[in-house]
C-alpha cells in the first residue's frame, strides 16, 4: 500500500516541476532564488501581489522627489516676482485728451489771437500776411492797431507748428501793442489761440536783429530763430518791435522806407502746451 502511494506522489511532482518550468520559460523570468526575501517580478499585466514585511530592521529610504507640476515647470515669474527688473513705464496722456498732450498744428496761416498776461495784453489780433517780417504788407496790418505774421520762404508757419512762428506789433505808433515788448522776461509765458487750441509758449531767449543786415534778417525769419540752417523740430515762437528810443539813445537815426528804425527786439519762445478751446 505504501509503495503505491509513493509511485503516484512521484508523478505529481514531476508534472509541478515541469509546469513551473514552463511557467518560467513562457515568462522570460529568471527562476526566482528560494533564499532571496523579495518575492519573484510577476509577469507583465499580472496583479501584483500585496509585498509582506521582511524580518529585521527597515533601512531608512530617500524620500521621493516632488513630480513637477504645470506651475513650478511651465511657469514663469511675473514681474512683481523679479526685484532686478524696472516697472514698465506708464502711458502718456493720449493725444486725444484735452488740456494734457503737446499737439502741434500743422503749421498753416491762420488768424489769431494774441495774450501775454505779464504786459497786460489780452485777446491782441493777429493777421497773417505772406512776406517777411515788418515788410510793405506787414506795416500796413500794424497801422490799424493790431499785430502780423509774416509766412511762406522769408516769413514764418501757422500758430502751433514746428517752425518758427513770427508775430510782428508796432511799439511806439498807433495802438502801442507791443510798448512793452522789450521787458518781457525770460521764463513768462505767452498764449496764441488759433483753430479751436491755445498755444502757450515759454520765454527762452532775446536778441537783436538788424535790418541792415541780411544774416540777421535770415537769422530772424530761420525756422529755429538765430540759427539759420538748422532742421527745426519744435514749435516755436518770435515776437517782434521795433528797438527805436534805444537806437535813437545811441544816435543811430537810420530807418527804412517804411519808416522803422535799423534795430528790432525779437523776443524768442518755446511751445510748451496746448489746450483745445
Amino acid at each position: 500500500m505504501t509503495a503505491q502511494l509513493q509511485t503516484v506522489r512521484r508523478p505529481r511532482r514531476r508534472d509541478a516541476l515541469a509546469a513551473l518550468i514552463g511557467c518560467v520559460v513562457m515568462s522570460g523570468c529568471a527562476v526566482p532564488d528560494p533564499t532571496s526575501p523579495t518575492s519573484p517580478v510577476p509577469p507583465a499585466g499580472a496583479t501584483s501581489a500585496p509585498v509582506r514585511p521582511t524580518a529585521g530592521p527597515a533601512q531608512p529610504t530617500a524620500a521621493p522627489e516632488p513630480e513637477p507640476t504645470e506651475d513650478t515647470a511651465t511657469a514663469t515669474p511675473t514681474a512683481s516676482a523679479d526685484p532686478t527688473r524696472s516697472p514698465d513705464p506708464q502711458p502718456s496722456p493720449s493725444a486725444s485728451s484735452p488740456g494734457t498732450t503737446l499737439l502741434v498744428s500743422d503749421g498753416k496761416p491762420r488768424k489769431a489771437v494774441l495774450s501775454i498776461p505779464d504786459l497786460g495784453i489780452d485777446d491782441l489780433r493777429v493777421e497773417p500776411h505772406r512776406g517777411s517780417p515788418d515788410d510793405a504788407a506787414g506795416t500796413r496790418i500794424q497801422d490799424g492797431g493790431i499785430a502780423a505774421s509774416p509766412y511762406g520762404p522769408r516769413g514764418g508757419v501757422g500758430p502751433g507748428g514746428v517752425g518758427n512762428h513770427i508775430i510782428t506789433a508796432h511799439r511806439l505808433s498807433s495802438t502801442q501793442a507791443f510798448l512793452d515788448l522789450p521787458d518781457l522776461d525770460r521764463g513768462a509765458t505767452v498764449q496764441l489761440e488759433a483753430g479751436g487750441r491755445r498755444y502757450t509758449y515759454r520765454i527762452v531767449a532775446t536778441r537783436i536783429t538788424s535790418f541792415r543786415s541780411k544774416a540777421s534778417l535770415a537769422a530772424q525769419s530761420a525756422p529755429v530763430p538765430g540759427r539759420p540752417g538748422v532742421r527745426a523740430t519744435k514749435a516755436m515762437i518770435t515776437l517782434s518791435t521795433c528797438r527805436t528810443p534805444e537806437d535813437r539813445a545811441e544816435g543811430n537815426y537810420w530807418s527804412d522806407e517804411f519808416g522803422n528804425p535799423e534795430h528790432r527786439i525779437d523776443k524768442i519762445g518755446e511751445l510748451v502746451s496746448v489746450e483745445r478751446v
